[in-house]
C-alpha cells in the first residue's frame, strides 16, 4: 500500500514537473492568423502571449475599421493559441496520471 503511494507521488511529481516544461515549450509554438484580405496579421505563442502585430497602411485611417480587424483576428488567434495549449497540456497531465478508475472521463 505504501509502495503504492510512494510511486504515485513520483509520478504526480513527474507529471508536474512535464506541465512545466510543457507550458516553457509552448513559448515556442507560434501561431499565426490573419485577416481574410491579409490587411492585418498577427502572431502569439501557445501561450496566447502576442509576439507580433503588422497593420497595412489602409486600416490606419479609419479607427473603427481597425478596432473591428483587431478583435475579430486577435479573438481567432487566441482561439486556436488556446486549442494548442488545452491539447498540449491535456496530453502531458493524461499520460502522467496514475490508474484511477474513473479518472479517464475527466479528460474526455
Amino acid at each position: 500500500m505504501f509502495g503504492d503511494i510512494m510511486g504515485m507521488m513520483g509520478k504526480l511529481k513527474e507529471t508536474q514537473e512535464k506541465i512545466k516544461l510543457t507550458k516553457e515549450r509552448m513559448n515556442t509554438i507560434l501561431i499565426d492568423e490573419q485577416s481574410s484580405d491579409g490587411k492585418l496579421k498577427v502572431t502569439l505563442n501557445a501561450n496566447r502571449v502576442i509576439k507580433e502585430i503588422s497593420i497595412n497602411e489602409e486600416l490606419l485611417a479609419d479607427k473603427e475599421q481597425l478596432e473591428d480587424y483587431l478583435l475579430l483576428v486577435l479573438n481567432k488567434a487566441i482561439e486556436k493559441a488556446s486549442s494548442v495549449n488545452e491539447a498540449e497540456l491535456s496530453a502531458v497531465a493524461k499520460d502522467g496520471m496514475p490508474n484511477i478508475p474513473e479518472m479517464d472521463s475527466l479528460f474526455k
